[in-house]
């Protein structure tokens, strides 16, 4: 249902650069780009994460109660994709670990360079 979640930044050739080296961790590229937007996907199938100077011209601001959460394989790549965050320069909104009330949730949040907040989230699936 979903095709892509748009993030505004304020500086995109730093918000393309901290993307692109995230994103490259889970095997997702570029997949459409203007002098104005940028988004990555893993395939032309999957959802996309894009992130664009607003439209408006107005200075972007974060969403109260915005997050978009990304999807990974496993409890690990959900830690190494948290890790390559912070080392980008990301700051911490919760390290990795099962959350909430839902047994196998597994989660990891953190805001980008702008201010947007992410997670990486994996499920384990109760057998059939």
């Amino acid at each position: 249902m979903i095709g892509y979640v748009t993030l505004g930044t304020n500086n995109l050739d730093r918000a393309v650069a901290f993307y692109d080296e995230l994103f490259a961790t889970i095997g997702a590229g570029r997949f459409l780009e203007t002098e104005q937007f940028v988004a990555w996907c893993k395939s032309p199938e999957s959802p996309g994460v894009s992130v664009t100077k607003p439209f408006d011209g107005q200075p972007a601001t974060v969403g109260n109660g915005v997050m978009v959460a990304i999807m990974l394989d496993s409890t690990d790549e959900v830690d190494a994709f948290y890790q390559k965050a912070l080392e980008l320069g990301a700051t911490c909104e919760g390290a990795p670990g099962p959350r909430g009330e839902m047994d196998g949730f597994y989660a990891g949040y953190f805001r980008d360079l702008d201010g947007n907040k992410l997670n990486a989230f994996y499920v384990e699936m109760p057998a059939a």
